[in-house]
């Protein structure tokens, strides 16, 4: 039993204030108001997409058909060919470090995770084969051919000291096996798998942590160490490690370096006698190395210039580049085979590349921008997660198939990749009329006294399926915007949008078709501009039937007429600034809320005019759900972020979650089901008509999940669940699976007077060929589909076509000629005798049915066989 903590209800009257504000008076404590809970624990906060792909190099398999990116808890599987998502590997229980495929089985996979397992996969069927408990958190996983076991990073006493280990795999015939034996290879590493790398088949381990680098010879069980000049020497200043690759066949070591330069090490059995080389072309510091795997004779390099770099024979001369790659080159991979490269970007994209260096497929995530300013919004066309993407962008992303739709350039300027370089920023964006219409806000500001400000606004196209500019208005206001809405109620005739802004002014923008003398074009223009006692305009929002707007100024909070633009009243809550503000929907539209930066909810009744209840909360995010009366809010303690929906009508929460993030919640949307859900439990029914997403300051995108029945089905459970739902067509009697008992009789008389009775398919000689002979020894069709096509249209009470003798079908069809009227008066009175016997008599063919259908066997079906 969990409450608000201190809540406050009030009934009365608002006073009116000397200045024309309406206050609440004193706010005084009273018991909680608790809900009612029923399992928490079976409601689950998960990873429901966005999670880094660019986390850890991608992985091909053998043939080069499919590659595989760790992301959040999951692993993904993706075709190379068409970049979509083949299979999602789920299993483990926290976020996934490392994967690897078998050395010993290409079509199986490793990976490990913070869960302390390694698991084996099956990635063809995307079934889980075994589970390996180590039972300490696992940072990286290796796996070599030769070797029994596989190596990976762990912490074991300080945070920052990390080993390299062997962990033997035993073998057993259970899905879960301890696997407590492990081997200490090397110490003092880095946790990151850039800095570690197996050479020439495994005799040798090589790993990088600032100014050093180890090497561990497996057969000598002995180890190397070199050491670059430090910091201290101004000349070499970045002489840092960054990455390390190996060479496939011969001892030969690169490693990457802060300053941009390559080091490739030889003669590293002998601490004195070794020696390095240099290539130098990257500017900034190396991201990653990696050889080609076959001959090892290209070594490739990528950094910050978001160009991939080739080069050949490892000579300075011998360069190739494949440059505009877009962003920074995080990880690099090659395929087994060696004809595809993978480069994982710091925008959450990875790049398909053969061997000639040419780009074929990009699998962009979720773009993780420097900061989401816009906030979480839902296009109401593609049902699309919009926010900011890439610099200047809004991004269109796909919740149900884990994808980018498309980038939609709002600056349509060229970024330049400078950090001292002050760029324009896209701060504001909102959907409006059903998606037909869209407005952004752009700003720049160099210094406090040049702002520039830009609004667009964008409408969409059929034609072209996307948005096009339709106006654009410099300067919309004397200072920044702090929100802006538009009117989405379904009796509003003429578009409106209102902006709010530290100006203290809002003003409302309506369309109009006077743009030219034709009046073929339309444009905004400002209709209406309103402020309350100079000051700052901070929120802004319509009622759901758009009669009213709501807007906050500080700590005040203004109702106005959306006919007359007419101040109707004022609500004041000396608790600080409002933050959020948001009316009620279907039977709670006569109550607004708002919440204040120093952690008061309210709840006003428009109605009365009079604070309805109040409580003391540290709201971050106050969201509505579209479909219901139901309201989510999330709150910030020193433990983390928890969750509290609720109703305006009543100061209870309907559900409420703790420690739904242990880190700060920024945003949150609810997105309308395609299907609704039937939770029968309360504490879930606010879920049936809408799914809750919200994002966490790491921009980590996370949802609410309960186990349906369909996560509880097994692959072959699921199976027969789909056979049983097949739909009762003729096809589904002559080629599925049919049942010979049938329980309930009921059902059987309805198939009978719905569907054709159909012989047994074992019955049946075309049915037999068709199904049980090799196709290449199969006889021409047209000798099989005259067959075929007569078993599906026999009638149950007639003979089949071998008990009717070719003479007696003549005499009939002759004598069927020359009564046709007769068979139609007698069809006539069948049908309406039939009509009064109920539903249990079959209907028989009649005798003109039957020549119909005995004309059939004549036709010539040899025309098939030229398809």
């Amino acid at each position: 039993m969990r409450g608000w903590g201190s809540v406050s209800r009030g009934k009365r009257p608002i006073n009116r204030l000397p200045s024309g504000k309406l206050g609440a008076g004193p706010v005084t404590a009273s018991p909680c108001a608790c809900a009612k809970m029923v399992e928490e624990e079976s409601l689950r906060v998960v990873r429901c997409g966005g999670s880094e792909l660019n986390f850890r190099r991608a992985v091909f398999s053998a043939d080069s058909k499919y590659v595989f990116c760790v992301s959040g808890d999951f692993i993904k599987v993706y075709s190379t060919a068409t970049e979509e998502c083949v299979h999602i590997l789920q299993g483990h229980r926290n976020l996934v470090t490392g994967i690897q495929l078998n050395p010993r089985n290409h079509l199986q996979l490793y990976s490990c995770s913070f869960d302390g397992t390694i698991k084996l996969w099956d990635y063809i069927d995307g079934i889980l084969i075994k589970t390996f408990i180590v039972g300490c958190k696992l940072h990286a996983l290796f796996a070599l051919a030769c070797e029994d076991s596989v190596f990976v990073i762990i912490n074991k006493e300080k945070p920052d000291v990390f080993q390299l280990v062997s962990v033997k795999l035993p073998k057993s015939s259970s899905q879960e096996i301890e696997a407590k034996e492990l081997s200490f290879v090397l110490d003092y590493i880095n946790q990151s798998p850039k800095c570690i790398a197996f050479g020439n088949e495994g005799e040798y381990v090589a790993a990088v942590r600032d100014f050093y680098l180890s090497v561990y010879f497996f057969k000598k069980k002995t180890t190397s160490r070199f050491t670059l000049s430090s910091s201290r020497n101004k000349k070499h200043a970045k002489n840092n490690f960054t990455c390390v690759a190996c060479h496939p066949k011969e001892d030969c070591i690169a490693t990457g370096h802060r300053d941009g330069k390559i080091r490739l090490w030889r003669n590293f059995d002998d601490e004195k006698k070794y020696t390095y080389t240099c290539l130098h072309w990257h500017h900034d510091l190396v991201m990653d190395l990696a050889f080609s795997v076959t001959e090892g004779s290209s070594l490739l390099s990528g950094g910050r210039e978001s160009v991939l770099v080739e080069w050949r024979e490892a000579a300075e001369k011998n360069k190739e580049f494949l440059p505009r790659l877009g962003a920074t080159i995080e990880h690099i991979s090659v395929s087994p085979a060696g004809d595809l490269f993978c480069t994982s970007h710091s925008d959450n994209k990875m790049i398909i590349i053969h061997r000639n260096l040419e780009a074929s497929a990009v699998i962009q995530g979720l773009v993780k921008d420097r900061n989401i300013v816009t906030g979480l919004m839902i296009d109401p066309r593609t049902k699309a997660l919009v926010l900011n993407g890439k610099p200047g962008h809004l991004q269109f992303y796909s919740l149900q198939s884990d994808k980018q739709l498309y980038n939609l350039d709002i600056i349509q300027q060229e970024y330049i990749n400078d950090y001292g370089l002050i760029q324009i920023e896209l701060t504001k964006a909102a959907f409006g009329c059903y998606g037909n219409w869209l407005a952004t806000v752009e700003q720049r500001q160099e210094k406090e006294t040049e702002l520039e400000l830009q609004m667009k606004l964008w409408t969409y196209n059929k034609k072209t399926q996307g948005f096009v500019l339709n106006t654009k208005v410099n300067m919309p206001h004397e200072d920044h915007i702090t929100a802006l809405c538009f009117c989405n109620a379904q009796k509003s005739e003429n578009p409106t949008l209102v902006t709010t802004s530290k100006d203290g002014h809002f003003k409302v923008w309506i369309l109009t078709d006077d743009s030219d003398i034709y009046k073929k074009a339309v444009g905004w223009t400002c209709d209406f501009v309103g402020s309350y006692h100079k000051y700052q305009a901070t929120n802004c929002c319509f009622s759901e039937d758009g009669s009213l707007l709501a807007v906050s100024f500080e700590e005040i909070v203004t109702i106005w007429d959306s006919e007359t633009w007419e101040l109707k009243c004022t609500f004041c809550q000396r608790a600080g600034k409002i933050r959020h503000l948001c009316f009620g929907r279907l039977t709670c539209s006569k109550y607004l809320l708002g919440a204040t930066e120093n952690g008061i909810l309210c709840c006003w009744n428009l109605l009365s005019c009079a604070l309805e209840w109040s409580a003391k909360l540290n709201m971050r995010v106050l969201e509505p759900d579209p479909n219901s009366e139901n309201i989510a809010a999330i709150s910030q303690s020193s433990t983390g972020s928890d969750l509290f929906v609720f109703r305006p009508s009543e100061p209870r929460p309907l559900y409420i979650q703790k420690n739904i993030s242990r880190e700060e919640v920024q945003w949150g949307v609810f997105v309308p089901r395609d299907v609704p859900e039937s939770f029968t439990s309360e504490a879930y029914q606010w879920l049936n008509r809408s799914q809750f997403y919200f994002l966490t300051k790491s921009q980590s995108l996370l949802t609410f999940s309960t186990q349906s029945p369909e996560e509880k089905l097994t692959p072959t459970s699921k199976q027969l669940l789909a056979e049983e739902t097949l739909p009762t067509t003729p096809f589904y009697f002559i080629l599925g699976k049919h049942r010979q008992q049938q329980q309930d009789d009921k059902l059987n008389e309805a198939l009978e007077d719905e569907l054709v009775q159909l012989p047994l398919t074992e019955n049946i000689p075309a049915i037999s060929e068709l199904l049980h002979t090799p196709a290449h020894v199969l006889p021409s069709a047209s000798f099989l589909c005259s067959m075929f096509v007569n078993s599906l249209l026999l009638s149950k009470g007639t003979k089949s076509a071998e008990e009717i003798p070719d003479d007696v079908s003549m005499e009939e069809e002759k004598e069927s000629v020359d009564s046709d009227e007769e068979n139609n008066f007698t069809e006539q009175v069948q049908d309406t005798n039939n009509t009064d016997l109920g539903k249990d008599i079959i209907h028989q063919l009649s005798k003109s049915e039957e020549k119909e259908l005995r004309k059939f066997r004549k036709v010539d079906y040899s025309w098939i066989t030229a398809l």
